[in-house]
């Protein structure tokens, strides 16, 4: 049996199921009679291989590799754990050509046969550049709660961060309607609204506004707003949900750190000015109290839910099998229900022309079905309302 010395890496922002990928990566090349590296905080790990920090028994992989005090001692948790027991860093290319090469001698060091590689579109096209320099044979892992990485249907840590907005929508929804507010929620995704759509489909969202749908809010959507706040009133509710994707820019088509903030401003202001223009009979009762909400890095701190457990382990086992078969440079993906994997240098090529033209990667199809799904039940995107 070839004993094959392979390394896993796990870069960008954290999301649940990281640690499930780690474990599933372990458990199926034990049983192949490899050896597997934990590479500490993404490529930061190699530098420090490099400058002798680490040396490279300090950094094997066992199926007990983590340290549980008591009960749980030795045993099998690891799929349930948040995080990343390995750390995950977000820095950017490295610039400085030390760095680089800092990075490329630790990885000659351990004298890995394959990485793979876990993280979101911007971690893969820079290990990618990486990997290209020195030579590296890699697998992808897609992760990310944005679900922003194209041609896979599911990245690791996505439907989790989905189910704690919903959560967080489910318990707004009560003392929303015990006060009789408005509650306008910021949910993350970065220039992609999946997070935000389903979430407020599933969260029972009056109002979704999204990048793909509104890039940047207009007197009209903003208007739109309002009418669709006036209409729940009128119906006999006092309270609603609202719900806005981080990637929505400012009427100036600024990007904004809240731009919950920014909206809620936005709404009370035009319903001074309709009252002002004697709009009452359209718009009274709308005497709306805004309170908004940043949900924050609790999107992606939660224990993963089984699906991503799940997607975590069959990408892990898939990557092992990839390696075994030395089909090398490819990603990891879910399509149609079922992993298969993809060539990795057009993907990085779309990572790259997306970045370099500020769009996102894969977006929210606009007349896709969970549009249409949100469209069905009345919930406003932004388009004018009748």
């Amino acid at each position: 049996m070839n004993k094959k010395r392979i390394g896993i890496l796990t870069s960008g922002g954290d999301c649940p199921g990281l640690n499930a990928v780690i474990r599933s990566v372990v458990k199926a090349s034990h049983l192949k009679g490899w050896t597997v590296y934990g590479i500490p905080y993404g490529t930061d790990g190699f530098v420090d291989i490099a400058k002798g920090k680490y040396q490279p028994q300090d950094l094997i992989l066992t199926g007990h590799s983590y340290d549980l005090p008591g009960m749980l001692k030795g045993l099998d948790v690891l799929q349930f754990l948040s995080g990343s027991i390995l750390g995950s860093l977000s820095k950017g290319h490295p610039e400085q050509t030390q760095i680089k090469e800092a990075i490329l001698k630790g990885y000659q060091i351990l004298a890995l046969e394959a990485l793979i590689v876990v993280g979101g579109d911007g971690s893969l096209d820079i290990i990618y550049d990486l990997a290209q320099q020195g030579d590296w044979n890699i697998i992808a892992i897609p992760k990310t709660i944005d679900n922003d990485v194209p041609f896979t249907d599911y990245s690791v840590g996505f439907t989790t961060a989905v189910e704690i907005v919903t959560q967080g929508l489910y318990d707004l929804t009560f003392t929303a309607a015990s006060h009789e507010r408005v509650m306008l929620v910021q949910v993350m995704g970065r220039d992609a609204g999946h997070l935000a759509l389903r979430s407020g489909i599933a969260g029972g969202a009056d109002i979704i506004l999204i990048p793909e749908l509104i890039p940047y809010l207009t007197p009209e959507t903003i208007n739109g707003c309002c009418s669709q706040l006036a209409k729940i009133r009128k119906s006999g509710r006092q309270f609603a949900l609202v719900v806005i994707s981080e990637g929505v820019k400012n009427q100036e088509q600024q990007k904004e750190k809240y731009i919950g903030d920014y909206l809620s401003q936005c709404i009370s202001q035009q319903v001074d000015v309709l009252r002002s223009n004697g709009e009452k009979a359209f718009y009274d009762p709308i005497d709306v109290d805004l309170r908004v909400t940043v949900l924050g890095h609790l999107q992606r701190s939660h224990t993963p839910v089984a699906w991503d457990r799940l997607l975590a382990t069959v990408f892990g086992i898939k990557a092992v099998e990839l390696i075994a078969e030395k089909q090398y440079d490819r990603l990891v993906i879910w399509r149609e229900g079922q992993v298969h994997s993809t060539p990795l240098s057009p993907i990085i090529e779309t990572l790259k022309q997306c970045h370099l033209e500020q769009r996102c990667a894969y977006p929210v199809k606009p007349h896709g079905f969970m549009v249409q799904t949100a469209q069905a039940l009345g919930i406003y995107l932004g388009e004018t309302i009748v």
